[in-house]
């Protein structure tokens, strides 16, 4: 069904799916301690002064009061080979953290370990998207491991980077 305003969700969502991006889990924790982490592809920067990222977390998530109250936040970005994680982070009731190595970060954000690179993020705003907030964050810390290629999806479907499979053997 079409609503007012002539798009389709479907339709939508598979055009949006043409843009390919990378797979990152964005984590955060509760004032107890108990983390918090989901599947996002929504992951950018946003500006190098002062240095801010953005990330849109569904409204819909059962930890998004977490989210919405934490002062720290990470985003992970997920290398091939970690499609089991990524799925894992994406589904709703999965026990997420029982098999995931991870360490805390700065402000007690879980970080992903062998992540391709992560975002340590003190909360700077929290915008209305829709059926989404959109989670400014100003990074305060971060890591590169240059060397792991990043695990992309496309399509609805996760892929790999095969031009950069060409540039690295040139």
């Amino acid at each position: 069904m079409t609503p007012p305003g002539g798009i389709d969700p479907a339709v939508f969502r598979r055009a949006a799916g043409c843009f390919a991006t990378g797979v990152s889990i964005v984590a955060a924790e509760d004032e107890q301690g108990m983390r918090v982490g989901v599947t996002a592809n929504s992951f950018v920067s946003v500006s190098l002064e002062p240095p801010l990222v953005s990330v849109a977390l569904a409204r819909s998530l059962v930890s998004m009061p977490v989210f919405e109250r934490a002062s720290h936040f990470a985003i992970s970005v997920l290398a091939e080979g970690d499609e089991t994680l990524a799925a894992r982070f994406a589904s709703r009731g999965a026990d997420k953290w029982s098999e995931t190595a991870c360490e805390r970060g700065l402000g007690g954000a879980p970080l992903i370990e062998g992540a391709v690179a992560t975002f340590e993020c003190e909360r700077y705003a929290m915008h209305d998207g829709g059926d989404h907030h959109i989670l400014l964050g100003r990074v305060i810390g971060l890591s590169c491991a240059s060397s792991r290629r990043p695990l992309i999806f496309h399509g609805g479907a996760f892929a790999r980077l095969a031009a950069l499979e060409q540039r690295q053997g040139a």
